[in-house]
């Protein structure tokens, strides 16, 4: 009992040397969060800069700067290009991963978003987790750390590829065509509940983007995801604006409704009118409207943040109509991402948030940003 005990306080004493927390918060939060942040500076960013570059007519987005392996890049290419590598270091960087271990994870990030094919985000974020974690217990430990940590974490890393990258992109991607297909065949019901779900998923500190990312979300269920993110961040600016003024509306409007978790926690009631607000407007997405997000899939998870889900709207419309699969964008299509985006979320998050204050659930103050 002994030996077991020092065996276990030893082990402990290795993990909090190494910086290893096993926790929810540190791989579903931290890690979560920080892979959509290497997310958007790469393959959302690459993105905006090619629809950028065709709707003004910029030559120097829209020519190629670069040929690799017989495929022309151009720059904004080469940033969507770079999302693998992009994501795993930001999660060692989540996970304080020393230098060495984090550059390394550049390859591991390659090959497991390679590997992972159309579910690539959620291999890498698996992948990355292991490999980083691996590659601190090595760090340091030995007179030729600039040799043993970079090959044991790129090889642990690459292995880890190999091994599970292609079951977890496909089961990743699976999924995310199954919630694509039900709400193509329930549209009021998958709108209601894709709306509510990534719609809190914003609001709670983890990340709703990569999970959309994760699940390649787009078409109309990534429309009914705008919808709920948008009436989250939309909502809370607006019914609190009595309590954090300008500030407040546009740190949650554009910034995230994330901030009102901690008000949340002392009172759930807040959240209720954000929350039946997204319940509508999804669905009218999906039923009325025909909202769809067929640009980038982390997008669908963004809402109002930085307006990003609406350039992700406008950048699917872009792409739809090069291919000749939309014939133009019309006045229906711009309503349609105005109204569910900021009207209807404003206007339906006001009459809820009277309702719950007559009821007196929610109060004065209740969500005052501290």
């Amino acid at each position: 009992m002994g030996k077991t005990n020092k065996s276990e306080g030893g082990i402990k004493s290795f993990l909090k040397k190494k910086d290893i927390e096993i926790s929810l918060k540190r791989y579903g939060i931290d890690a979560l969060g920080a892979m959509a942040q290497g997310l958007f500076c790469s393959l959302l960013i690459g993105t905006i800069i090619n629809t950028i570059g065709t709707q003004f007519h910029l030559g120097f987005l829209t020519t190629p700067v670069a040929t690799i392996a017989g495929t022309e890049y151009t720059v904004g290419n080469l940033a969507t290009a770079m999302s693998g590598p992009a994501m795993a270091v930001a999660i060692g960087s989540a996970l304080k991963c020393p230098p060495l271990v984090l550059f390394s994870l550049i390859t591991v990030g390659f090959a497991s978003n390679a590997l992972g094919g159309a579910g690539g985000p959620l291999a890498v974020l698996f992948v990355a987790i292991l490999a980083s974690e691996i590659g601190k217990c090595v760090s340091k430990e030995t007179k030729i750390d600039i040799l043993v940590t970079p090959l044991v974490t790129i090889g642990s890393g690459v292995f880890l590829s190999w091994l599970i990258a292609p079951t977890l992109g496909a089961i990743a991607s699976k999924l995310g065509v199954v919630i694509m297909w039900a709400t193509e065949q329930q549209p009021f019901l998958m709108g209601i509940v894709v709306s509510v779900v990534v719609g809190m998923a914003l609001t709670l500190p983890i990340s709703s983007a990569a999970i959309c990312a994760a699940l390649g979300l787009t078409g109309l269920a990534g429309g009914a995801a705008v919808a709920g993110c948008s009436a989250q961040m939309v909502g809370f600016a607006i019914i609190s604006f009595k309590e954090n003024k300008w500030g407040g509306l546009v740190s949650q409007g554009i910034g995230t409704s994330m901030l009102q978790m901690g008000n949340i926690v002392k009172n759930p009631c807040i959240w209720i009118a954000p929350t039946l607000a997204s319940a509508i407007t999804g669905p009218l997405a999906t039923c009325l409207f025909k909202l769809q997000m067929n640009g980038a899939p982390v997008s669908s998870g963004m809402g109002t943040c930085g307006l990003v889900g609406q350039i992700g709207v406008y950048s699917g419309w872009v792409a739809d109509v090069a291919a000749g699969n939309k014939a133009a964008i019309t006045g229906m299509d711009w309503a349609g991402l105005i109204l569910i985006s900021f009207i209807l979320p404003a206007i339906l998050s006001i009459g809820f948030h009277m309702l719950v204050k007559k009821l007196g659930w929610v109060k004065d103050g209740d969500m005052k940003l501290s």
